[in-house]
């Protein structure tokens, strides 16, 4: 079809490793159950996505006080598979007694800048209690 751009779907993987974890209680209180809290984290992305001391802030739902979900938005700068700009994901995902994570994230439309304008993807990680990096899988295209 004329003047139609054709992109690819790549998929990519790397580790990320968090620092920085600040998280507080918003309410009711910390022994209640359902509570709600808010987190504000530091990542370092390694792999297909390069990005040093993302932005990442969640609200968290404890269910239990080891169980719950939880909602983000997290900012990478840095490149992807030698890309180089910024684009930002919202996050969702919940964790179990036994402490692992499993979330799902997606690019929000439109975020991308600099060479990653356009970019459009989703992606998943699944987080074992300890660990110190966290392996991640994305699926993304670049117009």
């Amino acid at each position: 079809m004329p003047g139609t751009t054709r992109t690819t779907r790549t998929t990519t993987t790397g580790h990320f490793t968090y620092a920085d974890w600040q998280e507080r209680v918003i309410g009711p209180g910390e022994d209640a159950n359902p509570r709600l809290a808010h987190a504000s984290v530091r990542n370092t992305f390694t792999g297909g996505i390069e990005a040093a001391a993302t932005t990442c802030e969640y609200t968290i739902v404890y269910v239990t006080a080891k169980t719950g979900s939880f909602t983000g938005m997290e900012l990478l700068t840095g490149r992807v598979d030698g890309r180089e700009g910024s684009f930002a994901v919202e996050e969702r995902g919940f964790f179990g007694e036994d402490g692992t994570v499993h979330c799902t994230f997606e690019v929000v439309p439109g975020s991308g800048s600099g060479g990653l304008t356009g970019i459009r993807g989703e992606g998943a990680f699944m987080a074992r209690h300890g660990e110190t990096a966290v392996e991640y899988r994305f699926a993304y295209e670049v117009e």
